[in-house]
């Protein structure tokens, strides 16, 4: 199961407390926010996308929207999800719980600076039913992120 990937990895790093597992589906930003007990926002979904033959993961506040435009102008392609079957194959985690974490070498991980206004954030954990809370450092750090971006609409105020 991919949430004992998950597990490993953030033993490894000595921070598998930051795990949190839950009796209730946590698969979508709403649910993790109900599970969790935050704002829907805090929820930091990761959104999986094509590129060549591998994944790029755009890690992203929970009320950001992917702005077509500004993620063609970054990374250079036009922004195609991976397919329902892709995603496990790609990613190493089930639609629900994609993550940052323990992804296959050669996924590319990016944060989207929607996120930069939140002390804390909650990622998946590589289940339907998991996050972890870490701080923008603490998830810029254990994703092993590539950079920083700015692909993302609707969270700025008007």
């Amino acid at each position: 199961m991919s949430i004992e990937r998950v597990r490993s990895y953030f033993r490894e790093l000595g921070e598998e407390e930051k795990i949190q597992e839950f009796s209730v589906s946590s698969a979508t930003v709403e649910l993790a926010a109900q599970a969790v007990g935050v704002e829907p926002a805090r929820i930091a979904k990761t959104l999986s996308f094509k590129k060549d033959d591998h994944a790029l993961l755009v890690v992203a506040a929970g009320d950001a929207k992917v702005d077509n435009r500004k993620f063609k102008d970054s990374f250079g392609l036009k922004a195609k999800m991976l397919s329902p079957e892709e995603v496990p194959v790609l990613t190493g985690h089930k639609i629900g719980g994609v993550c940052p974490f323990a992804v296959p070498e050669t996924a590319e991980v990016y944060l989207d600076v929607s996120m930069k206004r939140f002390d804390v954030v909650y990622p998946a954990a590589g289940s339907a039913n998991s996050c972890v809370r870490l701080t923008c450092q603490e998830l810029e750090k254990d994703s092993h992120a590539l950079k920083w971006v700015d692909v993302c609409k609707g969270w700025q105020p008007e």
